[in-house]
């Protein structure tokens, strides 16, 4: 049995559930409306390291770690990582695997990491390729910056529509249990481009393909808005 439904969604059958988790956010990010959901809030974005990257790195690793506990599981359990970041080579990712020590697949999907960690991690519990896999991403606001924009050194003037790039990692692990929160299925979005090219505006580049992924989720299930308590999607930019 083909387990896929309509054009883009996938059905995962045998469910894939939540075990674990764990946070870790940045001090803006810990101020913000949803604070006191973070597992934990620093209180310095450095973390205690004289770089930003490697506090991406340090908090990533803690991350994966604490989620994997969190679990009733060691590392030697994990049959999988799926983790991405926003970094070149996706080093805070793998140097999180190399000490952790597990399966690595890496990922780069920049803000969609986490869903497609989730999409991958589910496939391959549904598919019974493993019992326990563990899928994270983050990112750090300022090595993000140097990475893709300007150095903060420089002081550069950002409009109300600028994005922001979270500091913060996220790890869920997934298993199969009897109780608990299941992936039920996966849409998967294509590209669409409809020739924004504010680089102070990736809100407006994202708009089109998010709409065109819940349309598709939509279409391919048979559903209707209404029969989600929540439907939640956002950006990088204030508008």
């Amino acid at each position: 049995m083909l387990n896929r439904i309509g054009k883009q969604t996938i059905i995962f059958r045998n469910k894939p559930t939540v075990i674990g988790r764990y946070s870790i956010v940045g001090p803006k990010e810990g101020k913000g409306n949803f604070g006191k959901y973070f597992h934990k809030v620093l209180e310095d974005d450095l973390y205690g390291e004289n770089s930003y990257e490697k506090a991406e790195c340090k908090m990533l690793k803690e991350t994966i770690t604490e989620a994997i506990f969190s679990a009733g599981l060691q590392s030697k359990d994990i049959d999988a990582l799926f983790a991405g970041d926003l970094m070149n080579q996706i080093i805070s990712s793998s140097f999180s695997a190399r000490t952790i020590g597990v399966p690595y697949i890496g990922l780069f999907g920049a803000c969609s990491t986490m869903a497609e960690s989730l999409i991958m991690g589910s496939c391959f519990i549904d598919g019974g390729f493993g019992r326990y896999v563990a899928c994270a991403t983050g990112s750090h606001f300022s090595s993000a910056e140097k990475q893709f924009r300007y150095p903060l050194e420089l002081g550069t003037q950002r409009p109300p529509s600028s994005q922001w790039t979270v500091t913060g990692m996220g790890c869920t692990v997934l298993g199969k249990r009897d109780t608990g929160i299941v992936v039920e299925s996966a849409t998967i979005g294509n590209v669409i481009d409809w020739g924004v090219n504010d680089v102070n505006n990736m809100g407006a580049a994202m708009a089109p393909a998010c709409v065109e992924t819940l349309k598709a989720h939509l279409s391919d299930t048979k559903r209707k808005p209404s029969d989600y308590d929540l439907i939640i999607t956002g950006d990088l930019g204030k508008l």
